[in-house]
């Protein structure tokens, strides 16, 4: 009997989703290092899969915890834009669904543009609810920055169609009288903290580079309002915009 050729034998290995799989097994047979060469693809990506898996797992850690105490609206919290020259700190809050499986959720920063995307898509379609909440650069400056990280991420709950019983939160405490834990480095600890960190840093990212729209020179689009060489380069050539922040340095400084 005539042998499958290669591209038919790749096309077959992405049906299979275990081991123990009859046919896997006859393809081991198969000496050709072509086959061989696509079972050990196959191979690293099931291990990939399953090291996701084993991740998220850990990673549902305090969620786990939380409703082994009866809680049942768990709400994850993350903000974004602390540190930039401009544009808002957002927060959002995620409440996922009961049976979810988004592999892939960690910190956003660790992400690429394009996996942040992704995962967005897959978080919407696991979330029990999502609430984004912003502070103004105006804000930040009558307030502090700290302060405006705590009330974007009240709006952001407050804008959450389902009430939540619990907060987990990175690294913060907030004043609402919830139960609530604060998490160090939540983002990359916390399925939900990590989802509400992503849906935040697309969503000012979004925001950024609309705004930049009508300011090229600044490239928000690229830098986030970050204070990179092309940005500062254009406060110094073109002034400084409503949505920079006039108490962090160097603008507070001009």
């Amino acid at each position: 009997m005539e042998k499958q050729s290669i591209s038919a034998i790749k096309a077959e290995l992405m049906t299979i989703s275990s081991v123990d799989d009859p046919r896997l097994v006859e393809l081991r047979q198969d000496s050709r290092k072509g086959v061989q060469l696509a079972i050990a693809q196959w191979q690293k990506q099931q291990d990939k899969q399953v090291a996701l898996a084993e991740k998220y797992q850990e990673m549902s850690v305090f969620e786990n915890e939380k409703k082994a105490l009866g809680f049942k609206a768990i709400c994850g919290i993350d903000e974004v834009g602390r540190g930039p020259l401009a544009g808002p700190v957002v927060a959002a809050a995620v409440i996922l669904n009961e049976e979810h499986a988004i592999l892939g959720l960690n910190d956003s920063k660790q992400l690429s543009a394009n996996k942040r995307e992704e995962l967005v898509t897959e978080i919407k379609k696991n979330a029990r609810a999502i609430g984004i909440g912003e502070a103004t650069a105006e804000e930040i400056d009558q307030m502090n920055i700290y302060q405006a990280t705590k009330v974007a991420m009240q709006r952001a709950i407050d804008q959450l169609e389902i009430a939540p019983d619990c907060l987990l939160i990175d690294a913060m405490v907030l004043d609402n009288g919830l139960p609530q834990e604060k998490i160090i480095k939540g983002d990359a600890r916390s399925v939900s903290i990590a989802a509400a960190s992503i849906i935040a840093k697309v969503y000012r990212d979004e925001w950024m580079a609309k705004y930049g729209e009508n300011y090229p020179a600044y490239g928000f689009a690229k830098n986030a309002g970050y204070g990179t060489k092309e940005h500062l380069q254009a406060i110094d050539e073109q002034g400084i915009l409503p949505i920079h922040r006039k108490t962090f340095a160097p603008i507070k400084n001009k």
